[in-house]
Order: C-alpha cells, then sequence, then structure tokens
C-alpha cells in the first residue's frame, strides 16, 4: 500500500497521541478538519489503523516482571500447533506470542507481577498445556527500548 506525505504525517500523528483532535490535527497538517477525519476515515477501512488503544505503564499496575519464554512443541502437526495457539492465547499472562523460526518453535512473551507469580504461570498454566516438549525463559533486566510506533 502507498501513502502519500500526508498520510505518513497523520499515521505518525495518531500513533503518537491518538486523543488528539481532528481540529488539532488539522492545523499541523495544514488540512480542514473534514479532509482529516476523510483520511482516517479510509485508513480506518483500508485496515492500516486497525483500532485505538491505551497504553498502560505495566508498573503502576503491578505487572512489571517481563520475561521471554521460548517453546518447543513434541510434534509439528497442524493439530498440535493450532491447539496449543488456541490454548495459549487464552492466557491472559501471554501478551504476544510469535511463531518462529529456529531451535523453538514460538516465543512468547510474558508480563507478571513477579518472579512468584511468573512461576505459578509456569507451574500451573503454560506447562499444563498439551504437547508442549520443552520452554526457555528469560528475564527482563532493563527495558531498553519499547515503542508501539511503526515508522512509515
Amino acid at each position: 500500500m502507498t501513502f502519500d506525505a500526508i498520510d505518513k504525517k497523520l499515521i505518525s500523528f495518531l500513533q503518537a497521541d491518538s486523543k488528539q483532535t481532528n481540529k488539532e490535527l488539522s492545523s499541523k497538517l495544514n488540512l480542514s478538519v473534514t479532509a482529516v477525519y476523510e483520511r482516517i476515515k479510509k485508513l480506518e477501512q483500508q485496515g492500516v489503523i486497525s483500532k485505538y488503544v491505551a497504553l498502560v505503564k505495566k508498573e503502576k499496575v503491578d505487572k512489571s516482571f517481563v520475561a521471554f519464554c521460548h517453546i518447543k512443541l513434541v510434534q509439528h502437526t497442524q493439530e498440535y500447533v493450532m491447539k496449543f495457539e488456541k490454548e495459549v492465547a487464552n492466557l491472559q499472562e501471554v501478551m504476544e506470542c510469535y511463531h518462529i523460526s529456529g531451535d523453538y518453535d514460538y516465543l512468547l512473551k510474558v508480563i507478571v507481577e513477579d518472579m512468584e507469580a511468573f512461576r505459578e504461570f509456569m507451574v500451573n498454566k503454560l506447562t499444563s498445556i498439551n504437547h508442549i516438549g520443552s520452554t526457555h525463559s528469560m528475564f527482563v533486566i532493563n527495558e531498553v527500548k519499547h515503542t508501539t510506533a511503526i515508522t512509515i
């Protein structure tokens, strides 16, 4: 999909702060409020903008323990893959799940309160999913960069 310079700026402004009014955006883009509204609607209809969310500081809600878990399935059949993906999608502690190449099959980003909560998650939830052959976990020491904005 191709975007003109105004679309790129608009997307950048919305990713930085989606609560800006169309009037504020129109001033920044030197467009009418109607033109901004129409561009946003077009981006939404094309699926470029899929939704608007509030980004919550994990420290403020006692969820500052971040772990990345590599998962290896015992077999790579369609049944095992589909079942694992369905079950892991229902775990509220899993913020992100990627089917990856390499030595492991999946990479999970898990956010919980602390090490004890992580152990509880591993023992009672994650490892109770059938077809997991092995796991390997790493814990975040310091978050160097975190962004949700995609450069266009």
